[in-house]
């Protein structure tokens, strides 16, 4: 590729990324104004219009609106706006869908050029989707982790916070303080919709299902049937505790049991992939007979059998659920 190509990628990836730059960088300084200004005291001092409503420029506008609509269009379920909230990325889902499409474009580009193929780099750009996806599942999966590592903690906490008279809204308020992380994100939310009118258990019920975690659910549950037909809710916690504890230590067993096999699926994976960038990149010409004819069709397979391969894998080691 010639000096002036490479030049233009650069300015066009150059160019993408400052502007994928500035809407992750308003939507993040957004947050902390809004933060800012839900802790103030009532009347304690005025608060400019500018600093709730958001101003953007026309052709962020224009396109984060395209992208808002688009995604209105196909995901009518709201599943995207559902895993932005899961997996606590502040942003809404036409920017997210903003980002995403700058981000494979700009990976197509530094691919077709790095290679000299220009299918490589659309191939780049069509991933982009899929690497968003799998970037959220993992936030999602890693917050989950360690909401699940923290939560039978809290609820001794406030099982012991009950036993010395406070009550269950106040213990909730005692043990977020205490608390770090997404567990004290989840109950202060949990708190603010309680002091808002909504009741405790309803707020509880709607973390379960937002988080979509099993513990959490069985102890909502336990706490609904507790209200109900009576006994002490703090013997109730600590053995929940004590209960979910024991599964999170066969939990953290079978994950360091099955590791080899996740890692031999991401290496034996990885390793086609890598291999065939690595060859196009040092010698482009060599890989030119996979290009035409009957070329396509086995690297087809090659693909084929390599997904299938992985799936397999990753299907015996995490068939074992606790």
């Amino acid at each position: 590729m010639t000096t002036a190509a490479w030049l233009a990628v650069l300015l066009v990836g150059a160019g993408l990324s400052m502007m994928a730059t500035g809407v992750l960088g308003r939507v993040y300084r957004r947050e902390e104004q809004l933060a800012q200004i839900l802790d103030l005291p009532w009347g304690e001092q005025d608060v400019e219009l500018q600093a709730v409503t958001q101003r953007r420029s026309p052709i962020v506008e224009n396109t984060v609106g395209a992208a808002s609509a688009l995604v209105d269009s196909f995901d009518a379920k709201g599943a995207l706006l559902a895993k932005l909230e899961r997996s606590r990325v502040p942003m809404r889902p036409g920017e997210f869908v903003v980002v995403t499409i700058a981000g494979g474009i700009i990976a197509g580009a530094v691919i077709a050029a790095a290679t000299s193929t220009v299918w490589l780099g659309v191939l780049g750009v069509l991933a982009a989707p899929f690497v968003a996806r799998v970037y959220l599942d993992r936030r999602i999966r890693k917050r989950h982790q360690r909401f699940e590592e923290q939560f039978p903690e809290a609820l001794t906490l406030i099982a012991s916070s009950l036993s010395a008279g406070h009550t269950f809204l106040r213990a909730i308020q005692m043990m977020t303080q205490e608390a770090g992380g997404p567990l004290a994100e989840e109950f202060g939310r949990v708190v603010s919709e309680t002091e808002l009118g909504d009741p405790l258990l309803d707020s509880l019920q709607r973390m379960a299902d937002r988080l979509d975690i099993r513990d959490v659910d069985w102890v909502v549950q336990a706490i609904r049937i507790q209200q109900t037909v009576g006994g002490k809710l703090a013997d109730l916690l600590h053995t929940l505790a004590d209960f979910i504890r024991a599964r999170e230590e066969i939990r953290r067993e079978i994950d360091v049991l099955t590791a080899e096999g996740r890692v031999s699926a991401f290496v034996l994976g990885g390793m086609p992939v890598g291999l065939l960038g690595f060859i196009s990149v040092v010698n482009p010409d060599y890989m030119e007979p996979m290009y035409q004819g009957w070329g396509w069709v086995w690297l087809g397979v090659a693909g084929l059998i390599t997904v299938v391969s992985i799936g397999i894998i990753l299907r015996m080691v995490n068939s074992v659920e606790v």
